[in-house]
Formats: structure tokens, sequence, C-alpha cells
């Protein structure tokens, strides 16, 4: 009897992978959905501009918020259409890969300092020697005279600095890292940039929401969100000290500043530590990766002029939904870069747009 009832239990579970991995195959093999995952710094963005798409379209978009990481992965092993990235693939990433990947910059936004001191409502300044020597577990304690020199007039406790950082591949991270390693030679030699790092101190939570977690349930605790999110999560963040000197709150107009450059011909450039005077300087751009060649893995042509033209309204049309949700959209050099991207994609060599 037991081996019969092992045997059903085997064939049960058979029968539900089985199931799943059909279930699977037939929405990436259905063209009229477009399956996407990654970044969590852009998930508000992509979720309003897909929505309005599938409106107007028909086409559903399935889009998986998972941290730039995860999405790089996915791309990687082709389980998805797009990656969704807040960093520009790495050289490890891109070995990995082997074929050219297509960055195509989406918006830009910020990311914030966030922390729960209770008593204190009002917004601290800090400067970029504190926020490295924060993270680089040199200042402990709220009431240092580093961070109370800079913020004359507010009571700040005397709480312990508990440091949390995403646990996961994440593109807010290698934002953050990026600008940490701009401003500080100290953390650029001993942890240095990307979108996984070995943190000094802290606590790691998972994505956006194990961070905030962290922050929210620890009086003392200090994290780094997108702007956003901090905003939709009612958490207090900081005014940040530019290179010219200015502390500048992130906002819509700082970020926008901050990324009003001209980018490079494949569009990958971070723009922290910015030498716009009233520049935000940790923001950055938030890609949407796809192969360059996109006939692989049996795709049809059907799809991959589908998935072209929703990037292509999402770089047009979709920009209409960036500055309500607190990013800024591209700029027109920028949107020029992006257009001649998305038009060098190509399905068996010919370019699909």
């Amino acid at each position: 009897m037991k081996k019969i009832i092992k045997q059903s239990f085997a064939l049960i579970a058979m029968f539900v992978v089985t199931t799943a991995c059909f279930q699977q195959k037939a929405i990436a093999q259905d063209d009229n959905t477009i399956l996407g995952a990654g970044s969590t710094f852009a998930y508000p963005i992509y979720s309003k501009q897909f929505s309005e798409y599938n409106k107007t379209t028909g086409v559903q978009v399935n889009y998986q918020s998972i941290g730039s990481g995860g999405g790089i992965l996915q791309l990687t092993n082709k389980t998805v259409d797009f990656g969704a990235s807040d960093a520009p693939l790495n050289d490890d990433q891109n070995k990995k890969i082997g074929v050219p990947v297509l960055h195509i910059p989406m918006v830009s936004g910020a990311v914030v300092i966030t922390y729960n001191l209770p008593g204190v409502t009002a917004s601290l300044n800090l400067t970029p020697e504190v926020i490295a020597a924060i993270y680089l577990g040199k200042i402990t304690t709220w009431n240092d005279a580093k961070i109370t020199s800079i913020n004359k007039g507010i009571s700040i406790p005397a709480f312990p600095i508990l440091v949390a950082h995403r646990s996961d591949g994440s593109g807010t991270t290698a934002i953050f890292t990026n600008y940490l390693s701009k401003i500080s030679e100290d953390w650029k030699s001993k942890v240095g940039a990307g979108g996984s790092v070995n943190w000094p101190v802290g606590l790691g939570g998972k994505g956006s929401e194990g961070v905030s977690g962290l922050v929210k349930q620890t009086p003392g605790a200090i994290g780094y969100v997108e702007l956003i999110y901090a905003l939709q999560n009612k958490m207090t963040y900081a005014t940040v000290k530019n290179k010219s000197g200015k502390f500048i709150v992130p906002s819509l107009a700082s970020v926008t500043a901050a990324g009003n450059i001209a980018l490079p011909a494949d569009s990958k450039v971070f723009i922290t530590n910015t030498d716009a005077a009233n520049g935000y300087p940790i923001s950055g751009f938030t890609w949407i990766l796809i192969y360059q060649e996109q006939n692989y893995n049996g795709r049809s042509l059907a799809k991959a002029q589908k998935l072209l033209k929703l990037l292509w309204w999402n770089i047009h049309t979709g920009q209409q939904y960036a500055t309500p949700l607190n990013y800024s959209p591209l700029s027109p050099a920028a949107l020029k870069t992006a257009e001649k991207i998305l038009k060098s994609a190509t399905y068996n060599g010919k370019a699909i747009l």
C-alpha cells in the first residue's frame, strides 16, 4: 500500500511539473504575450506603461519585479523576452550571454537614503563623506559630530546605526555603489561598485521590500530605495550634498538636471555624482535589455515585431507616465539614442523597425 501511495504521489508531482512546463512554454510561444523580468527600481513605471499599452493594443506584458540581477539571469537563460536593469551588463554578464545585447534607456530616477529616527521629522542633510563613512562602518551612532554639525537645529537621538542593504543582485545597488566609489577612494578600493558587493557592515534585505522592512522595523536604521518607493511607502529620506556643494532634495527636477546629458551611442552610462549644479547626485538611468538578433529559441518574427513596437511605444507615448510617478522622461538627446539602438535590432540579420 505504501509503495502504491508513493507511486501515486510521484505521478501527481510529475503531472504538476509537466503541466507547469507546458503552461510556461505556451505563454512563451504566445505571440500576444511578452515576458519580462528585472528592475524593482522601474517597476512602478513599467506596471503603468504595460497596463496602458494592453488597453490600446491587447498585447499582454507579464513583468516580474525580481531585481536587475534576476532579470539579467532570466535573459541569459532565454526564459524572458526582455530583461530590465538599472546597470549596464558587466564583462562577466556579457561573456555569459555571448552575443550582442541592446540597452534601451527608458527613464531615469533617484536612489534615496531613507532612515528611521523616532522624533525626527525634518529631512536630514547628509554629505558624501558621511554616507560613505556610515556604509563603511566608521560612523556608528546618529549623534556623531559629523552628522550633527551639518544638521544644526535638529535634535538627533543617540541611536546606534543599523545599515540595511540589498541582499539580491540589484541595479539599485549598482547605482548606489557606483556613487560611493566615485565619492570615496576608501570605498572604491575596499568594496567597489556592482549590483552585488561584499558589504562591510549591515543586514541584507531582499528587494526594496526587504530593505524598507528593515528600516521601518528598526529605530536607527538607514537604507537606500528608489524615490517612488519611498514616496509610496511614506518613508523619510535625506537631502544629499552634490559635487557643487549644494544640499539637493531628490525630485523630478533634480533627477532631470542630473540626467540632462548626451548619452554614448550604446547608452551605457552612470550619471551618479553629476557635475550639474542642481542635480541630485544618486540618480541613474534604467534600461530594458534585449538580444540584438531576435531569431533565437524558435521565436517568430511576429513576436519580435510586437516586442520592438512595445519598446518604441515606451520611449515615445509611454513617457507621459514618467513624471506623475517621479521618474524623469528621456531628454531629446537620450530619445534619439534610444531610437537608434532599437532600430539596430534584427531578425535573420534584417532590421525589424
